[in-house]
């Protein structure tokens, strides 16, 4: 029988099921245009910037770095424009076989080629890494030519720092190299990476890092239309980058370089500062380096003989080198005798050859007797036993005290990174740095070797040479600076970096009129005689020699020594006497007697910076010194012209009479066989402690 009821309900199956069907694509049609509206509507300004960003490449433009100049206007460090031929690892296909082809094209050098290996190391895959750089024209011309073989390979045009004089000045001026980690992590932390993602460079060393925030600039930017191969179609909008400030150092460059050939082959370190401005003039480590090695990264095998000599070029012997002065710390010593009331200039004290206290002898060098001596002779003779009963009267407290506004262990303030601070000892001092109690007590013994600079003493020569500035200025403390001026910008003056005085030691005049005279003296029949016989300027100076290590009581005997153990020798002065334009003080390392090593350098400064030409004397004693039994012999010497000339080398020749000896009371010189060795940090120097 057939139910006629079952078409009807199959039709009202048939017609829910369209209507849910509908609905479920009503849905899905809804669903769609709200995501549609999402899109296109309330998201839409969002992918419009995405889709600008595919076609809009935005690039950060590297400053132009400020150039360094000296006094007079000679570039020390300037930006020459070179081609640079780099490759991104990222985007070449095979890099060995890339290079190998590349090196048919272009000389790629061993050197070239490891530095380039230690950079990739160094970067991320998707920087563009320098593999030759200072590409000639030709060289430029021939890789364009077929610039379309190399996919990832690429030439480009950047400023690159070059440094014109050499290992000239090398330690003031510093040198750049490239951003590394360390770098890159202390400038996030600083908030100024944002300021070096176009730089690869930075300041390391010298003014070039102490002055980073000056030189560098500010960082710009473009908005460049792109293909989508990343091709630039067209420049849409850009922000010029500020470029560096230029530097003005107080340097003279030609000084500079006198003053390091005149110690030339030698360990050691020259300051020069001209007193009534706080003007570094000269400022000199040798060895010296070449900072151009650095620039793009210092390849393995100059790295390995820069930071495995046993001379120590890469270490800054004048700011952080801490030595013993030596007899060179008597004018001050002889200054406190007479400001505080000790002694008179007057004052006749009878030196039989040596200071005995507790049992102990203090024996002048050589053990000689200088008979009466006054505050005058004690320097022109360099007497220690004076200064051994001096200091005794004066107490380690009151020369500490004395001492501390020269400068002497004192960090000066210089603007270079590194100084170091050395010791100026006191009673509070040794509390402080020694744990034991028996070790905390101050002797006398130990005040008696802290008036002849030697025991605790450890300055630098920057110190040295500051407080010996001071003195020539009568009191006036200058910070002392190697950056003269910082250039404004365009139309707008320099800004003088020192522009007064910190402040002012009071002195009586006679006092320092009757230890200039001293000095003079010093120099005309003294210790220093030789060096300045017939210089036509009057200099105040004292000579020193400063001893590296014990004898244990042995005789000293130079020729039997370790050349790295002999006495330093040192020297201050400062020139004309009357009126002083110039202050300096020098280091010889190992160099034995003050006066016939480190005065005949002081010697060739003055007569440039003074006279304008460069002296004989220096040629002619070191000869002497080297070759005492050779008689009369030819010696070739390099000459550099006036500081107002551009620097050249003229050869020319002096006759060398035969030395005359000298007796070693002449010469002044450290007491002998009565130090302890303490090793100091610094550059291999050791000084002593008094032991009774």
């Amino acid at each position: 029988m057939v139910d006629l009821n079952q078409p009807r309900e199959f039709g009202r199956q048939f017609r829910l099921r369209l209507w849910v069907a509908g609905l479920a694509a009503l849905f899905g049609f809804l669903l769609l245009g709200s995501r549609l509206w999402w899109l296109q509507v309330e998201q839409h300004s969002q992918y419009v910037t995405r889709a600008d960003n595919n076609r809009i490449s935005v690039r950060a433009i590297a400053p132009r770095r400020g150039e360094i100049f000296d006094r007079h206007g000679v570039a020390l460090a300037r930006n020459v424009s070179t081609w640079t031929l780099e490759l991104v690892p990222a985007e070449v296909p095979d890099l060995d076989a890339t290079i190998l082809e590349l090196s048919e094209l272009i000389a790629i050098s061993e050197t070239d080629r490891r530095r380039f290996r230690r950079l990739r190391q160094e970067s991320s895959r998707f920087e563009s890494i320098p593999l030759r750089t200072n590409l000639g024209e030709d060289e430029a011309a021939r890789f364009a030519a077929v610039r379309f073989r190399f996919p990832g390979v690429d030439l480009r045009s950047r400023w690159m720092r070059e440094y014109p004089h050499g290992e000239v000045g090398a330690h003031v001026i510093g040198y750049l190299n490239r951003l590394s980690p360390a770098d890159v992590e202390r400038l996030e932390e600083e908030g100024q990476w944002a300021n070096y993602r176009a730089t690869q460079h930075i300041g390391k060393q010298g003014v070039e890092k102490s002055y980073e925030a000056v030189l560098h600039g500010a960082v710009g930017a473009e908005a460049v239309e792109v293909t989508a191969r990343g091709r630039p179609v067209r420049v849409l909008h850009r922000t010029e980058p500020q470029a560096g400030r230029d530097l003005r150092l107080s340097i003279d460059i030609h000084l500079q370089r006198v003053a390091e050939q005149a110690l030339a082959g030698r360990r050691g370190a020259v300051v020069a500062i001209e007193p009534t401005t706080g003007d570094i003039l000269a400022f000199v480590s040798q060895p010296s380096y070449d900072p151009n090695l650095f620039v793009n990264g210092i390849d393995v095998e100059n790295w390995r003989l820069l930071s495995e000599s046993p001379d120590k070029p890469l270490i800054n012997r004048p700011l952080s080198g801490t030595y013993p002065i030596g007899s060179t710390y008597k004018p001050f010593m002889a200054l406190a005798g007479l400001e505080l009331g000790v002694r008179k200039a007057s004052d006749i004290i009878y030196d039989p050859g040596f200071f005995e206290l507790a049992g102990h002898r203090f024996r002048n060098a050589g053990s000689v007797a200088y008979g009466p001596t006054n505050l005058h002779r004690s320097l022109v003779v360099s007497s220690d036993t004076y200064y051994y009963s001096l200091a005794s009267e004066l107490g380690v407290n009151r020369i500490h005290d004395f001492m501390k506004p020269f400068g002497f262990g004192q960090v000066t303030g210089i603007d270079l990174e590194g100084e170091r601070s050395g010791i100026l000892p006191s009673t509070e001092w040794k509390r402080q740095h020694f744990r034991k109690p028996e070790q905390q007590r101050w002797y006398n013994g130990e005040t008696v070797s802290v008036g002849v600079g030697q025991g605790y003493n450890s300055f630098t020569i920057l110190q040295l040479a500051q407080a010996t500035a001071v003195l020539a200025s009568g009191g006036t403390y200058i910070r002392p600076h190697v950056v003269k001026s910082i250039g404004g910008a365009p139309g707008e003056a320099e800004t003088l970096t020192v522009p007064s005085a910190s402040y002012t030691i009071p002195f009586e005049p006679a006092h320092l009129r009757a230890v200039r005279d001293a000095l003079v003296e010093v120099n005309r029949t003294g210790t220093a005689r030789r060096a300045f016989d017939g210089a036509p300027y009057a200099v105040a100076g004292k000579t020193g020699t400063a001893q590296v290590f014990s004898l244990r009581g042995e005789k000293y005997r130079a020729s039997e020594v370790d050349e790295r153990l002999r006495d330093h020798a040192l020297y201050m002065a400062f020139a004309p006497a009357e009126a002083p334009r110039i202050a300096l003080a020098v280091l010889v390392e190992n160099g034995g007697w003050g006066g016939a090593t480190a005065a005949p350098v002081a010697r060739a400064i003055f007569d440039y910076w003074l006279l304008e030409r460069h002296p004989e004397s220096v040629q002619l004693l070191r000869a002497a010194n080297e070759a005492p039994n050779m008689g009369d012999r030819i010696i070739a010497a390099r000459l550099p012209t006036p500081r107002n000339q551009v620097p050249e080398d003229r050869p020319a020749q002096f006759r060398v009479p035969p030395p005359t000896r000298q007796s070693p009371a002449a010469e002044d010189g450290p007491p002998r066989a009565r130090f302890s060795v303490r090793a100091l940090e610094g550059p291999s120097v050791l000084s002593g402690d008094r032991q009774l």
